[in-house]
């Protein structure tokens, strides 16, 4: 890896682990073991390797979303169950979301950028699936929106709840909770072959 590789990788790390406000640059410069002017250089300031930090850290969990909600395997319903059910970091915590409790990363307007960018785009994601699976029969009328919008807030509150209490359970009984909900939801069982 080049020194600019590293300190992305670095950040990235930090940032999910720590958040914005405390990674500093001494932190990041110690992770990828390179010299304060190679940040300075590649990237301009904290904020900078930052955001380019945060836009890998969020490429990444879109790349996730978009193979799971987009598959060509099994119906609609079973792509938002799956999405709901697929193996996180749950202690760690969304290192997409976790960013939007950092009030540094709110009043930055690259990293909120990104912040909102990439939440608008896993709510589309949903809302495509679960439009998809409205008008092929395979789940009631709702409005796909509404839905999305839930399912991102059980998997986000999910993860509050896991790190409040310490283990990765509180996550776990959210998602089965809201996974049980949604195959309430479907016509003809499409929701029990989800994928677990």
């Amino acid at each position: 890896m080049t020194s600019q590789d590293r300190l992305v990788a670095a950040a990235q790390e930090l940032m999910w682990e720590r958040g914005f406000a405390a990674t500093s640059p001494r932190k990041i410069l110690d992770r990828a073991e390179v010299g304060q002017g190679s940040m300075y250089h590649h990237f301009g300031s904290k904020e900078g390797l930052a955001a380019a930090a945060f836009e890998r850290s969020a490429a990444e969990t879109l790349a996730r979303a978009e193979v799971i909600l987009r598959s060509d395997e099994g119906d609609a319903a079973s792509r938002v169950v799956g999405y709901l059910l697929v193996q996180r970091e749950v202690l760690l915590g969304c290192p997409v979301g976790r960013m939007a409790s950092d009030p540094d990363v709110l009043a930055s307007d690259s990293l909120s950028t990104i912040l909102r960018a990439t939440f608008a785009r896993v709510r589309t994601l949903l809302s495509e699936a679960i439009a998809a699976g409205v008008a092929a029969g395979e789940l009631r009328d709702g409005d796909p929106a509404d839905i999305a919008d839930t399912v991102l807030a059980v998997v986000q509150g999910g993860y509050v709840l896991a790190r409040a209490e310490g283990g990765a359970e509180p996550f776990n009984r959210a998602v089965r909770g809201a996974a049980a909900l949604l195959r309430t939801r479907t016509d003809g069982g499409a929701g029990d072959r989800a994928t677990r």
